[in-house]
């Protein structure tokens, strides 16, 4: 162990050259660098430190001017006020205390640190010896201890004014049941648009452009989820091999938007961004990751919370606490059983709704956020604590529900007030597509808001958040063009990503000039795509899916900041121009008819008092399937028909909606199915067939009609009567040609 102590209750002279008659006493709260009006208010937790430097810097942060040891200690909480500072100063910590690895303590005030409560960071890391609290290369390893500056290194804080921030966001708030989620990334979806100035490319204000901002409107998505905008660090062995992180996934600061994502040195750039999304009606979800640092583990750098109280900060391996719990699978996991911690993330939360104005978050890992050290708790601290928040509960919470950790896998898990990532939908709608037997009833669970798993204290429909593709795996086209995953460009030789896609290439791998295929491949695309948007539930659809774009076969794109995973706009064909229109009639659809986004969990129940059954799963011969055919392996035609009257909640009384009909058919053959019966002088009438992606007229069939079905198919049909004289058909075919 080597000590590095100072005694917190004997005083001291600062060594901090002309800021000596400025320092004061200062508060413990707020955490972070707080501008007073007369000089910035710094206040930093760590339970076992026994000092804290707070180092000053010149503007460009290459020089520290002053180092002053923070006079006052508060219920575990350093703090001091320097009077006269003002925004725009640049600050970094040094923390005191033992370097005993052994017992969890990092301690190392040769390393400068950033602030855990930073607004914004000033600088990019650079990977050197100096970063590291031990030795580089000491047979001891990280039980050596390094005396070399890091300052030079590592980026630095900057104290933001946030007088001039409203703390109440005017926001458009889009009911659950009516939320389509739109997965982007912020530099991805404007590199290669030939609308957006090239010096606004990749960064908040490229995504803020009105070209953008119109397209994710007109299309009908309403809540943007950005992947990972909290500043974050690129992997020494990325660099080395030239690729980057592109996705984000390595948090460093929970309040500081990255500086790569920013065209000017003004942090209101984000709140632009997103003032502009709520001007257009669109909501902004951000993708957080709150389950673990960049620091790693204890062979990894020092660069903020290992240095400043590495013990209170990651769980550590109870019998021998110089490890880390690595549930994560990132080398260490975030403590959020430490009431300090735990304060952080939240205080975090709240910040991005209150003053950076966004709507929700998607949380990376989410088991993590539920675990104790026995495990998931569905009631655990953090969960309860984003439920009683005033701030939080108002907001949408998505979970991406497991972990690498033991009973790490927790869909349905979460507690109400929660939606979650349903990986079950994306697995069972992708075999089910590809020909998978034994598939009907697992497609009609997934289509149905999976209330095997969600249905429970008093949870909606709309918990389950299905997704066909996520940032991680496949694109849509490439799910139905690829058999393998072809991850060469990652430079680990294919080794990594998942290798069960459950995708099909429909006859060839990559690239092809069969005819033939291409067509099968765009109807397949089609069927994915109307089975995720027309399912109960709440959709989330990633940025590109809708025009087709291509990975190239890369299903681990993470460090891919380039052509491979930027929306390439210009290269959009007519088949990826007929696909977005394909999907913006889809949306249009999903917000035409009611029936297809009930909050409610259809289960197919006889309703006496009001006559109807909410939902009934057709056989093709127009009958009520049968139990027999459900257990049979090789049944891939049926239908579902949604009754629009049946009751939208609980409240006894008929629904205004109309009724529709989706048939689904998997096989390789084509299929006759027998529309089925209905009232006297009603009719179907065709919305939607895959096979047939546009159509001049809607075309009618009667109860009792054959319709026949081509292999690998879906097809969507609304009942219309007689005496409603066709107005629905026809505001619906207006939203068909919109």
């Amino acid at each position: 162990m080597k000590d590095d102590v100072r005694n917190a209750s004997q005083p001291f002279v600062p060594d901090a050259g002309d800021y000596a008659a400025r320092i004061r006493e200062g508060a413990p709260f707020p955490r972070g660098a707080t501008y007073t009006g007369s000089g910035v208010n710094f206040a930093v937790f760590s339970a076992h430190a026994t000092g804290v430097d707070l180092c000053l810097f010149d503007e460009a942060g290459e020089h520290e001017i002053a180092r002053i040891p923070m006079p006052e200690y508060t219920n575990e909480v350093w703090h001091v006020h320097i009077d006269g500072l003002q925004p725009g100063t640049v600050y970094g910590y040094r923390v005191h205390g033992p370097y005993d690895p052994a017992n969890g303590h990092r301690f190392n005030p040769n390393k400068l640190l950033m602030d855990p409560y930073a607004r914004r960071h000033l600088g990019e890391l650079t990977w050197a010896p100096e970063i590291f609290g031990y030795e580089l290369g000491s047979p001891e390893g990280d039980l050596s201890f390094d005396t070399r500056d890091s300052a030079p290194f590592v980026p630095k804080c900057v104290v933001v004014d946030a007088a001039d921030t409203p703390l109440v966001p005017t926001r458009h708030r889009v009911p659950w049941d009516s939320t389509v989620f739109y997965e982007a990334h912020v530099r991805g979806m404007s590199m290669r648009h030939p609308e957006v100035p090239e010096h606004l490319r990749g960064t908040f204000a490229g995504l803020a452009q009105q070209p953008l901002v119109r397209y994710m409107k007109e299309l009908g998505v309403t809540s943007v989820e950005l992947l990972p905008v909290h500043s974050f660090v690129n992997d020494s062995y990325l660099l080395d091999k030239g690729l980057t992180n592109y996705w984000g996934y390595n948090s460093i600061g929970f309040f500081a938007a990255d500086p790569r994502y920013f065209s000017r040195q003004d942090p209101s750039e984000f709140r632009e961004m997103v003032d502009a999304l709520h001007e257009a009606g669109l909501e902004v979800i951000l993708d957080v990751v709150y389950n673990h640092t960049a620091e790693g583990n204890e062979l990894g750098p020092t660069l903020s919370f290992k240095g400043i109280d590495n013990a209170s900060y990651y769980r550590l391996m109870p019998d021998d606490r110089r490890y880390y719990i690595n549930d994560t699978g990132t080398g260490n996991t975030l403590n959020l059983s430490h009431p300090r911690v735990m304060q952080m993330v939240t205080d975090s939360l709240r910040y991005w709704v209150q003053e950076q104005h966004v709507d929700g978050f998607r949380f990376d890992l989410a088991t993590i956020l539920g675990r104790e050290d026995h495990g998931f708790e569905q009631r655990n601290g953090f969960l309860n604590a984003c439920m009683q928040d005033p701030v939080l509960s108002a907001v949408k919470l998505i979970a991406e529900p497991w972990d690498c950790g033991p009973g790490g896998y927790q869909v349905g898990g979460f507690p109400p007030g929660w939606a979650e990532w349903n990986d079950r939908f994306r697995d069972d709608v992708r075999a089910f597509w590809k020909g998978d037997e034994s598939m009907a009833s697992k497609l009609a669970t997934r289509f149905s808001a999976s209330a095997d798993m969600f249905n429970h204290h008093g949870r909606r429909a709309w918990s389950s958040v299905n997704f066909i593709t996520a940032h991680d795996g496949f694109t849509l086209h490439d799910l139905v063009s690829y058999q393998d995953k072809h991850n060469e460009a990652n430079g680990e030789d294919n080794r990594d990503g998942h290798s069960d896609n459950r995708s099909w290439n429909c006859g060839a791998e990559g690239p092809t000039e069969d005819e033939a295929i291409n067509a099968l491949r765009r109807r397949q695309q089609r069927n994915l795509l109307s089975t995720l948007l027309l399912a109960q539930g709440t959709p989330m659809l990633v940025a590109g899916d809708e025009f087709g774009r291509s990975q190239q076969g890369n299903n681990n794109a993470y460090c891919q900041d380039n052509d491979i995973s930027w929306l390439q706009w210009q290269a959009i064909d007519d088949a990826g121009r007929a696909q977005q229109d394909f999907t913006r009639r889809l949306l249009a659809l999903r917000r035409e008819l009611g029936v297809l986004r009930r909050s409610r969990f259809l289960n197919g129940e006889y309703n006496e008092d009001l006559g109807v059954t909410d939902s009934m799963w057709i056989a093709a011969n127009g009958e009520t399937l049968t139990q027999e055919q459900w257990n049979d392996a090789h049944m891939k035609c049926f239908g579902i028909v949604l009754d629009g009257r049946s009751r939208e909640s609980n409240i006894r009384r008929h629904a205004g909606d109309a009724t529709v009909l989706v048939v689904f058919n998997s096989h390789h053959d084509v299929v006759e199915f027998t529309m089925p019966p209905v009232a006297n002088g009603e009719r179907w009438i065709g919305l939607i067939d895959t096979n047939v992606p546009q159509r001049p007229e809607l075309p009618r069939f009667s109860p009792g009609e054959g319709y026949t079905v081509s292999p690998h198919s879906l097809l969507l049909f609304l009942l219309e009567s007689d005496n409603q004289s066709g107005r629905r058909a026809e505001a619906i075919m207006t939203v068909q040609q919109a």
